[in-house]
C-alpha cells in the first residue's frame, strides 16, 4: 500500500501538497485494490494522524476525492468521525455553476454541510460531550462578538463560518474538527441518518417559527424538494390543518402524498392565471394564511403573494434563480401581506431533534438514495441530473457502512 501512496504523490502537480493527492479509483483497481479497501485502510478512530479522505470541488462539475491533512482540534472543539452527509441543493448549485448567489468558488473546496458524526476526542474545555457520542453537526460558527450574536440572531453574524460556503471548506470528510457548541448529542432513538437530516429540518423549523404557524392554519408550500417536504412535516407538527404543496415532477408529488399532504398539485407548464385557479380549487376556496416559497422559480413568487389571504405571510426559504424579481407591491400594501426572509436557522437544532425524538417528524421518509463516500461523484451526477426519480441523497462517510437493502 505504501508503494501505491507514493505512486499517487509522484503524480501530483507541484502546487498541490503531497498529502492532498487526487484519488483515482481506476489506478487503485490496476494495483489490485478496491476503492472501499483504500478507504478502510486509511480509517481508524484510534489514530491521531491517519489519512483524511475528503470530497473536494475544484470547479464546475469537477469533483474529486482527495486526501486532506488530518484535522487539529482546539480546546473548545471536538474531533469528529464523520458518518452521514446529505447532498443539499446549494451543494448541487456549486457543482453545476460554481456559485450560489454572491458566494463564488475561487479555489478547491471540500463540499458538504448536512452532517452527523461520532465524537472521537474532546478539547479540554468541552463539557457537553464525550468520546463515543453521536451528534448532529450544525455547520455554522459565529463570532460571538457582533451585534447580531449579542442579540441572539447569530445566524446573521457578519463574520460567520459556514461549511461549504466559499472560502470555507465543508465536512464531507473522514474526520472533521468542529466547535462543540454546535454539536448536538442525539437521543438513543434518533439514528445517524436522521442526525444528518437535522440540518434541512432546522431550516424548516426556523421558517415555520418565522411564520408563526399554529393550530388550524392553512399552509401552501411551493416546491416539493427536500426543504418543501420537511416544511410539510414541520408545519403539520406545528398544528397546520390543511397543507397543499406544489411541484413540477410527479415523483416528488407522490412523495408529498406519502408524507401527508392534503393535496399535491402539479404546476408544470401553467401560466399565472391557470396556476391561481388550480390552487384555489385545491385549497377549496380557502386562501392560505401562510405560503412557504421553497423553490427557485421566480415566476411563482407573484402567485404566492396573490394567493395568500389578507393579513397573511409569505415566507421566502428558497432563492430565486434570477434576481431581482418583480413583485406586486400593491397587493402587499393593500392587503397587508408580510414577506419574510428565512435564512438557515438559529437555535433550531434542539427543536428539530425533539420533533424527531418524540415521533412527530421523520425526515428519513424523503430519503431515496444512499451512496458510499467513494461513490460521491456518482451521487452528485445523479443530483445534478435532476431526474424525477430522487428526492434526498445521503452519502456515508464511514467506510464501514453497509446498505440495509
Amino acid at each position: 500500500m505504501a508503494n501505491i501512496l507514493q505512486y499517487f504523490r509522484n503524480l501530483q502537480l507541484k502546487s498541490i501538497k503531497k498529502e492532498c493527492f487526487r484519488f483515482n479509483r481506476n489506478i487503485l483497481y490496476n494495483f489490485g485494490y478496491s476503492a472501499n479497501a483504500f478507504f478502510k485502510r486509511n480509517y481508524s478512530g484510534d489514530c491521531d494522524e491517519k489519512d483524511n479522505c475528503a470530497v473536494v470541488l475544484h470547479g464546475i462539475k469537477d469533483l474529486r476525492i482527495e486526501l486532506r491533512p488530518f484535522p487539529k482540534f482546539k480546546d473548545h472543539e471536538v474531533l469528529l468521525q464523520m458518518e452521514v452527509v446529505g447532498i443539499c441543493g446549494s451543494d448541487v448549485q456549486y457543482y453545476d455553476h460554481g456559485r450560489v448567489g454572491s458566494f463564488v468558488l475561487t479555489k478547491p473546496m471540500v463540499i458538504g454541510h448536512e452532517a452527523s458524526a461520532t465524537v472521537i476526542k474532546c478539547g479540554k474545555d468541552v463539557k457537553n460531550l464525550k468520546p463515543g457520542d453521536k451528534v448532529a453537526v450544525e455547520p455554522q460558527i459565529n463570532c460571538g462578538k457582533c451585534h447580531f450574536c449579542e442579540t441572539g440572531r447569530y445566524h446573521l453574524c457578519q463574520d460567520l463560518f459556514f461549511c461549504a460556503t466559499p472560502p470555507h471548506d465543508g465536512n464531507l470528510t473522514t474526520y472533521w474538527a468542529h466547535d462543540a457548541r454546535f454539536c448536538y448529542k442525539l437521543p438513543q432513538n434518533v439514528d445517524l441518518e436522521q442526525g444528518a437530516l437535522m440540518e434541512p429540518l432546522a431550516v424548516s423549523v426556523h421558517s415555520c417559527k418565522r411564520a408563526n404557524i399554529t393550530s388550524g392554519d392553512t399552509v401552501l408550500i411551493l416546491g416539493a424538494g427536500p426543504i418543501g417536504l420537511v416544511s410539510l412535516m414541520t408545519a403539520r407538527a406545528y398544528g397546520a390543518q390543511t397543507i397543499v404543496i406544489t411541484d413540477i415532477t410527479n415523483f416528488k408529488l407522490h412523495k408529498a402524498d406519502e408524507m401527508g399532504a392534503d393535496c399535491a398539485v402539479k404546476v408544470a407548464g401553467l401560466n399565472e392565471d391557470e396556476m391561481m385557479n388550480l390552487l384555489l380549487k385545491a385549497l377549496k376556496g380557502k386562501r392560505p394564511r401562510v405560503t412557504i416559497y421553497a423553490c427557485s422559480d421566480e415566476s411563482v413568487l407573484k402567485t404566492a403573494i396573490k394567493l395568500t389571504e389578507s393579513g397573511g405571510k409569505v415566507v421566502l426559504v428558497g432563492n430565486p434563480t434570477n434576481s431581482p424579481v418583480p413583485i406586486p407591491i400593491d397587493e402587499c400594501v393593500s392587503r397587508e401581506i408580510d414577506i419574510l426572509g428565512s435564512f438557515r436557522y438559529m437555535n433550531d437544532y434542539p427543536t428539530a431533534i425533539d420533533l424527531v425524538s418524540c415521533g412527530k417528524v421523520d425526515p428519513k421518509e424523503m430519503v431515496t438514495h444512499h451512496f458510499k463516500m467513494e461513490d460521491a461523484v456518482e451521487a452528485f451526477e445523479m443530483a445534478s441530473g435532476k431526474t424525477e426519480k430522487f428526492v434526498k441523497i445521503l452519502i456515508h462517510a464511514n467506510p464501514n457502512w453497509t446498505s440495509k437493502c
